[in-house]
């Protein structure tokens, strides 16, 4: 019996689950906003340009991983894996869930993420030319402004992506818990 749940994609499944909802929550919604509130501006952005990659790769690799480790369901004759994912039977509690956390963590990772750092370079490099850093009091400069404005809008779609990121993994949460009620009921 042990030897097969170790070789059962089943295990890895709810694991690569809890994994991917617990790091959304608390990078989102606790790590974040203290580090926010407790370090100077430097080290915050810093430590996020380190976390980062690390973060949304997670958020890129654990779908993956929710697909191809997905539960069939024999009795509505949906099979295991991305096969039955891609089931119509499947298609919007499981595949429209999964395929929106892979999506949003991938434009985080592959487009977001460097142009907000390209846009941080950027403006640590005006910040040497016009003698003040972007987090001072104003004025500043048309330039300094211009990056902060463009910094400010990619944060905020990093932001809604990661947003439909968490909220896409509590919904699979609730496709999860359903399957594991019915087969409680069943039982």
């Amino acid at each position: 019996m042990a030897t097969s749940i170790v070789s059962s994609p089943a295990p890895y499944h709810i694991i690569s689950y809890g994994t991917l909802l617990g790091t959304s929550f608390f990078h989102s919604f606790i790590n974040g906003p203290v580090m926010f509130k407790t370090v100077e501006r430097p080290v915050f952005s810093a430590v996020q340009i380190k976390l980062f990659p690390i973060y949304f790769g997670l958020q890129t690799l654990l779908p993956a991983v929710l697909a191809l480790t997905f539960p069939g369901d024999t009795l509505a004759g949906v099979s295991s894996g991305i096969s039955g994912l891609l089931a119509p039977a499947s298609r919007w509690h499981s595949l429209a869930p999964i395929a929106t956390m892979f999506v949003t963590g991938l434009v985080n990772l592959v487009v977001l993420l460097p142009a907000s750092a390209q846009t941080m370079k950027d403006r640590r490099g005006q910040a040497k030319r016009d003698g003040k850093e972007w987090y001072e009091p104003g004025p500043h400069s048309e330039e300094m402004r211009a990056l902060s404005k463009k910094f400010g809008m990619l944060h905020g779609i990093s932001s809604l992506l990661n947003l439909a990121t968490y909220v896409s993994a509590l919904a699979y949460g609730f496709t999860l818990g359903s399957r594991l009620q019915s087969i409680v009921d069943k039982v």
